[in-house]
């Protein structure tokens, strides 16, 4: 008869109540892994298939279901001798600037941020900058543009280190600029031959079936050495 309640005193209740919610936490953290993988799996499937199409009027691109990665034909007036911030980027492994400009694109009423293109560190020549409505048809990526991390350095009057669309458009003393950014795909200044039109690519690292495995991993590993512990203690506790 005191062999029972001896045994029940022994039990960790504590130790197993702590260990089952750490479990719990690191199945949860694997499961959310699990909807990241789908999810990105969608975003990869669904970039790749808008880069595969044809370009489009810029309206007809904002009204589509989803836009971003989306190709379109912009015409903005004065663009190539638009006034200009300097965004600092990474083309290839080369350090240089991003040349970005506004514009409120024919057709739309809209006010747009504008990547005319890369320049190297190298190249110290700019486009010159004038008054000019003359237009300029362009063909453009759309991209969403997230804020840049609290990190980020501040500006440095027309030179910025994170795409901040709405102190780059304040910058350019224009208006409140849509969510996409338009990255030109033709350069608005052929005559500067060093400056690349061009989006980033478009590279999505896809991860998270490892993430998943490693939380789901942790989980099973801390509940066999609870299962190789509880079996350690009550072989002890037999005489």
């Amino acid at each position: 008869m005191t062999d029972a309640p001896h045994a029940a005193a022994r039990f960790p209740v504590l130790v197993t109540l702590f260990l089952a919610l750490c479990v719990a936490v690191l199945v949860g953290l694997g499961l959310w892994q699990v909807e990241r993988l789908q999810w990105k799996a969608g975003l990869i499937d669904r970039a790749e298939r808008a880069a595969a199409l044809a370009p489009s009027p810029l309206a007809d691109v904002l009204a589509a279901s989803e836009p971003e990665f989306r190709k379109a034909l912009v015409v903005c007036r004065g663009l190539a001798t638009a006034p200009f911030a300097e965004l600092q980027s990474i083309h290839d492994g080369q350090p240089g600037s991003r040349l970005i400009s506004a514009c409120v694109p024919e057709g739309t009423g809209q006010t747009f941020l504008v990547d005319r293109g890369f320049v190297p560190d190298t190249v110290s020549a700019r486009p010159r900058v004038l008054v000019s409505t003359l237009p300029l048809a362009l063909v453009v990526e759309l991209r969403r543009s997230p804020p840049p991390g609290a990190m980020t350095p501040a500006p440095d009057g027309q030179r910025f280190y994170g795409r901040d669309n709405a102190a780059l458009a304040t910058a350019l003393r224009a208006g409140a600029p849509s969510e996409f950014t338009l990255f030109a795909l033709t350069s608005p200044n052929p005559e500067l031959e060093a400056m690349i039109a061009s989006a980033p690519p478009a590279a999505f690292s896809n991860n998270h079936l490892g993430y998943a495995l490693t939380w789901f991993g942790l989980a099973l590993a801390l509940v066999a050495f609870y299962v190789a512990g509880l079996i350690r203690r009550f072989r002890k506790s037999v005489p």
